[in-house]
């Protein structure tokens, strides 16, 4: 009896010495947290505890992972002789009209000539873009090919989207030749996940047409991330513009 005694004060020695683990989101080390995906900061499971804990792209703030503030938001920000580009100061795409393929240089930048085009968005009311050109528009055959937006992080569309789409659709049907889907993305988050986000929104945009009768072998797609930016600005306005799909012709 004596034996027992002394082996069960022993275990409930050791017990009361270890104690039990704790009880989520309370930890004594980081591996408590590893089934949430979180490090263990101060007693608490936390997203962070240092940029390390991020993924490119993100900074650690308040124990959470936040999108790091862009470098530029003006041209001004860079210096002579560089430009800002989705949030990102590069070298300017210019420094006289000579680089710019018969285009004009502005303040770094090489603007197209008004009479070419890459997609129908780029050139005037009642024209369409053709072979790199803007042409005169057939009114039998002018559909409505302005962007359709996606919401952050988003590659489902909305029923905004969804009803342009349904007008667009008709329109499609009843004009000739192949049109490219081109998938776009704001420059938050790591250039991989971004090109596979814009490969997304490019496929979901296909599969609605061609479910209300577009034939699928008129649409292709491509996703170009977020290296293709309309809007330099670093704002909720100038992201929600980038996040696109253009239909190119």
């Amino acid at each position: 009896m004596r034996r027992i005694s002394l082996w069960a004060g022993l275990a409930l020695a050791v017990a009361v010495l270890t104690g039990c683990p704790p009880t989520y989101p309370k930890c004594n080390n980081d591996e408590q947290c590893q089934e949430k995906g979180e490090v263990c900061v101060q007693g608490q499971c936390q997203e962070c505890a240092t940029d390390a804990n991020c993924r490119e792209g993100f900074t650690c703030q308040a124990n959470k992972c936040a999108p790091k503030p862009p470098e530029c938001t003006t041209d001004a920000a860079c210096g002579t002789g560089r430009i800002c580009e989705a949030g990102k100061c590069a070298e300017a795409q210019c420094k006289d009209d000579s680089a710019c393929n018969g285009g004009k240089c502005q303040a770094g930048r090489c603007q197209a000539p008004k009479d070419t085009c890459t997609a129908s968005t780029d050139c005037g009311e009642g024209q369409e873009c053709q072979a790199g050109k803007c042409v005169t528009a057939d009114a039998s055959s002018r559909c409505d090919y302005s962007p359709v937006r996606f919401g952050f992080n988003e590659s489902t569309l909305d029923s905004s989207a969804q009803s342009r789409l349904g007008e667009l659709a008709a329109c499609i049907k009843a004009s000739q030749g192949k049109i490219t889907l081109g998938g776009h993305a704001d420059e938050r988050g790591t250039e991989e996940y971004n090109l596979q986000l814009s490969n997304r929104r490019a496929a979901a945009v296909k599969r609605y047409l061609t479910d209300l009768g577009v034939p699928g072998n008129r649409l292709s797609t491509v996703g170009y991330g977020e290296t293709r930016p309309v809007s330099s600005a670093a704002t909720e306005e100038g992201w929600a513009e980038n996040r696109r799909v253009e239909f190119q012709r």
